[in-house]
């Protein structure tokens, strides 16, 4: 949402445009350092407290980003934002993958990768039009759906003894080798193949000439195909297995990515920006089962644990692939395509770890032993 309104902030608080790209940074590191812990905290303070205080505390940061004329006051808002955010989707995530059945994860991942993109893919929309009339309206609209998450019950740990079930969650309980080696692969993924959005847009400007609104409209087509292949993937997850199908969207990735480099139009760029979107899908799909799988005894610190990593790969990507690109277009994404293997070769590793049921029982087949 706020990647669209640098240049607003910039003439706002009377910043330069790499001073307002500060309203990026201030958010997206607490939201990716916190989740290193927020999973685990917010199983030991149960997940439906965490997340309604994470919701809340939101909010208020929104409201205040909204109403100050101080840029430092803005920054320290965004902070606040960032690090409450951190509780949210890996407690909603575990809420979501206790609640389904084995037999039906892959489909309930793909539904939830799906509908997240629409969110990151509508995001632009709605701070460009909040933009065009003023920027604190974006930061309104963001606290008042936080509010009203306020009001919704995210369920505990299974069981009657939910909250206390988690009361004695560490985070040691989440530092399976199948986490650690999803996380590799989780900080690989967005590092080699979302992250190349950022020289994708460079090459759609300096080689094709395209402008703002086209190259946001390139860039979406990723995550549209996203939003449309996420649940039949998640479905063919549950059919073949996660590791398979996350291996089937990688590996594509090896040969797609380079050819961004050597498009010859935008039509073709755009084409192979969207099967990679939809070779993503597959690979999230996967990876979101083998996720919530890591670490039953403690799911939420497991799987943000695994998002701090992801959203470690996506804030290193634009330093690596923009500096390859200024040497040699071809070298940052021929850099990237081969930085797929690994994904891939990570993935099998953590499918070939310890299964999760072995880290130990869930809750509910604790109480029933």
């Amino acid at each position: 949402m706020v990647t669209v309104l640098i240049p607003e902030l910039r003439d706002a608080f009377g910043v330069s445009s790499a001073g307002a790209s500060l309203a990026l940074t201030a958010y997206l590191v607490p939201f990716a350092a916190v989740q290193l812990v927020s999973g685990t905290l917010g199983e030991r303070l149960g997940r439906a407290r965490a997340t309604r205080a994470a919701f809340g505390i939101y909010a208020l940061a929104s409201l205040a980003a909204a109403a100050t004329g101080a840029f430092a006051v803005f920054l320290a808002a965004r902070a606040v934002q960032g690090a409450a955010n951190a509780f949210t989707t890996p407690l909603v995530l575990a809420a979501l993958a206790d609640d389904t059945p084995e037999a039906e994860l892959g489909r309930a991942m793909g539904t939830f990768a799906a509908v997240q993109t629409a969110g990151v893919v509508g995001a632009p929309l709605v701070g460009g039009l909040a933009g065009a009339v003023d920027y604190r309206l974006a930061f309104v609209a963001a606290a008042a759906a936080a509010l009203v998450l306020v009001l919704v019950t995210v369920p505990e740990r299974r069981g009657t003894a939910g909250a206390r079930a988690g009361s004695g969650t560490r985070l040691r309980d989440a530092l399976t080798p199948r986490t650690r080696w999803t996380a590799a692969a989780a900080f690989l993924a967005y590092f080699a193949v979302t992250g190349v959005g950022i020289v994708v847009a460079l090459r759609a400007g300096d080689a094709f000439g395209l402008g703002p609104t086209e190259r946001g409209l390139l860039l979406a087509g990723f995550g549209v195909a996203g939003v449309v292949a996420g649940r039949p993937a998640g479905g063919l997850a549950d059919r073949v297995g996660a590791v398979r199908v996350a291996v089937a969207g990688t590996l594509p990735c090896c040969v797609l990515v380079p050819l961004l480099g050597v498009a010859p139009d935008a039509a073709a760029l755009a084409a192979v920006w969207l099967a990679a979107g939809v070779c993503s899908a597959l690979l999230w799909a996967g990876m979101n089962v083998l996720t919530v799988g890591a670490a039953p005894a403690n799911r939420g610190g497991a799987v943000s644990i695994i998002g701090a990593f992801k959203f470690g790969g996506n804030a290193l990507a634009p330093v690596v692939w923009v500096a390859l690109y200024a040497v040699d277009v071809r070298l940052a994404f021929t850099a990237a395509g081969v930085t797929s293997l690994a994904v891939a070769a990570t993935v099998m590793r953590a499918g070939a770890s310890r299964p999760a049921r072995e880290q130990g029982p869930t809750p509910s087949r604790s109480r029933a032993a």
